[in-house]
């Protein structure tokens, strides 16, 4: 998920702290012994879960198949569904019951999130509406048994098995008939805006879903309230959706009927995108009002769609489409196709008529960065949701424009690598999606278009002083356990630095993006934890980074490293300089010195975090050969030091 206005309050916080910076301390509260304490892991490697960060020889999860028949009542706004899910156990565990997430619950009003959102400027919903949403659920079977016993608590549904699901690959059958009413603005996820020419509907949570079940903490039970994402099963989908004839229904999915829900023109524009790396208009703004920009069809129309090896899937219907396409180019030579839904509303310059353009460049860059896209689209849909991802579709604002719109797509289709091919567990470690998506949008954005949108703020510290407020909570706090507005913050912009630092100053691209492409390769299509990524990147780069994790992830330790002392080596300065720092806070960090001399010569040293390894104060030389005028630390300010007044030592003007 994003939200443009993340950046904006991050651009405030960082004002403000800058100027409460914390008052210069003398006395340190560096504890070496803590800092670079064995045991940062809880865990040994298991034959689930290996030590070295990889899935372990024995690693299992359960999936859940997929057929649903919905449709899409605009009179009511209301879906009517019917699901039938194969469930299949692979644990090694036997299975009495099972649990499935009921997400629209949340817009019940008697909900635990209603309880929990506040009556103010939050974006998960608005506790003080008369909306009253929620799942009806109507037939319930388990293998035709049709007495079945369940019980629904908030957002989770509890079922007991007719018979017991045996462990390591048996399998049971579930169908559900549902329906429920559609939120004008379901918690920036879901919702319905109004345009000229119709609604547009974009549609998400909207089936009962199979919780996961995990070596880590069996059922994942945790309540939807809003903050927190999802956590699913991978599986296949077949959906079909029926919908008002004169709409255009799109899904992050394979269409298998487009001779029945396209026209003739339309369809040979669609084969026409299928082979352009330009974008091509497959219905115009001037065709959104015309009849015959549709079938001629009777008063409903049913699409067709399928997409396997995933653990969700999303669509968006609407009268009101401008449809544009282009083709996406893979490494392998496959090829996908970039799709944009958006009314005419949205079109000005440099608006959604680039989306189309935006989605394919942000694919084909991950997917040689990274890993290989492994959908057949990538649908973008401007609606009243300011930015959610699921897979191979995506809702981003109706309103975002040039940079803007970028930055929403971008982040948005990034979210295809996290979580959709590497499935963490959202709702605990919203981190784990965000912070890694956001970490590799930055990348993207200042490759494409030559930098069209990349626009460097000089010092990449700049926001040490929001991220290292005392009261801030831990970056690896789960969403729903911080303050709303320390989301931004957390969730996303901290651990996205964290991931440049290690990237650019500690560990070096080479290396990490080694380490990173397969951490994705190892975990792709499961469930990784946060150790499992911590795990990866150490063993695959060769550095202990539990110093790294455990100060800047799991705590909110504050840095900073000050000069103590400059004097030269035998009072005279032909002989060298002795320069002492100190590490006043508790995190600790590699040090990069400059010293400038009194003909303006520049010297470097770079030291390793190594040095407080046992060490509160550390005293190195430097060859020098004249007296120095300034010693800096972090002369590029990239490293996130809290009092960055202690940095600098300046020499006294004698006459």
């Amino acid at each position: 998920m994003h939200n443009i206005s993340f950046k904006i309050s991050l651009i405030f916080l960082s004002v403000f702290f800058t100027l409460s910076v914390l008052h210069a301390q003398t006395e340190s509260k560096y504890d070496y012994k803590e800092a670079f304490a064995t045991d940062f892991y809880k865990n040994n490697g298991t034959i689930y879960r290996s030590a070295s960060g990889k899935p372990g020889p024995e690693y299992w999860q359960n999936y859940a198949n997929y057929t649903i028949k919905a449709r899409l009542d605009t009179v009511n706004n209301e879906i009517i569904g019917s699901l039938e899910m194969e469930y299949i156990n692979n644990s090694p565990d036997e299975m009495d019951f099972i649990w499935l997430q009921l997400d629209q619950n949340l817009f019940n009003p008697k909900s635990i999130g209603y309880a929990t959102v506040p009556l103010e400027e939050s974006r998960y919903g608005d506790s003080s509406s008369d909306f009253e949403g929620g799942f009806v659920l109507e037939k319930i079977n388990v293998e035709k048994n049709k007495n079945v016993e369940y019980g629904i608590y908030d957002t989770r549904m509890r079922i007991e098995l007719p018979r017991t699901l045996k462990a390591k690959g048996d399998k049971i059958e579930l169908s559900i008939d549902y329906r429920y009413k559609i939120p004008e603005y379901g918690a920036d996820r879901t919702g319905i805006l109004e345009t000229e020419y119709g609604s547009i509907y974009a549609i998400a949570q909207w089936y009962p879903r199979i919780s996961v079940y995990d070596d880590i903490d069996g059922w994942d039970t945790h309540p939807y309230t809003g903050p927190g994402e999802f956590y699913l099963e991978f599986g296949n989908y077949h959906v079909e959706i029926t919908a008002p004839s004169d709409h255009i229904v799109v899904a992050g999915a394979e269409l298998l009927n487009p001779e029945e829900v396209w026209t003739s023109e339309q369809l040979q524009r669609l084969e026409k995108a299928k082979n352009s790396d330009e974008t091509v208009v497959i219905r115009s703004e001037v065709e959104v009002p015309q009849k015959n920009s549709r079938p001629d069809a009777d008063k409903e129309l049913t699409w067709k769609f399928q997409l396997k090896n995933t653990h969700d899937i999303s669509w968006a219907s609407s009268a009101a489409f401008v449809i544009d396409a282009a083709k996406i180019n893979l490494p392998s030579g496959k090829k996908s196709l970039a799709l944009s839904a958006y009314p005419k509303e949205s079109i000005s310059s440099n608006g959604w008529e680039r989306s189309t353009e935006y989605t394919k460049a942000a694919i084909e860059h991950y997917s040689k960065k990274w890993f290989e896209y492994p959908y057949p689209v990538a649908v973008n849909v401007a609606s009243n949701v300011a930015g959610m991802e699921y897979p191979a579709i995506s809702f981003c604002g109706h309103e975002a424009r040039a940079g803007d719109l970028w930055g929403v797509t971008n982040h948005e289709f990034g979210h295809n690598w996290f979580p959709m091919i590497v499935g963490s567990n959202e709702r605990l470690h919203g981190w784990l999606d965000e912070g890694l998506n956001t970490f590799i949008n930055d990348i993207a954005t200042k490759q494409f278009n030559k930098g069209e949108y990349h626009h460097p703020f000089g010092r990449k510290n700049r926001m040490t002083p929001a991220f290292m407020q005392p009261e801030l909570e831990p970056v690896m706090t789960t969403p729903q356990n911080m303050k709303e507005r320390n989301i931004g913050l957390l969730v996303y912009y901290k651990p996205a630095y964290g991931l440049h630092l290690l990237r650019d100053e500690i560990i070096g691209p080479e290396r990490f993006d080694r380490a990173f492409r397969n951490y994705i390769k190892h975990w792709a299509y499961k469930h990784p934890t946060p150790e499992d990524f911590f795990r990866t990147i150490e063993n695959e780069t060769g550095e202990n980074l539990s110093w790294f994790w455990k100060g800047w992830f799991r705590e909110n330790w504050a840095a900073d490293i000050a000069i103590k002392k400059v004097e030269y080596e035998g009072y005279d300065p032909a002989k060298g300089t002795r320069i002492t720092i100190e590490n006043l806070e508790r995190l600790p960090l590699p040090v990069v010195i400059e010293a400038v001399t009194e003909s303006g010569m520049k010297i470097r040293k770079k030291l390793p975090v190594d040095i407080w390894q046992r060490n509160v104060t550390w005293q190195f030389k430097i060859d020098t050969t004249e007296k120095l005028t300034e010693v800096i630390i972090d002369p590029d300010n990239v490293y996130p030091d809290i009092n960055p007044e202690n940095n600098i030592w300046k020499s006294q003007k004698t006459d």
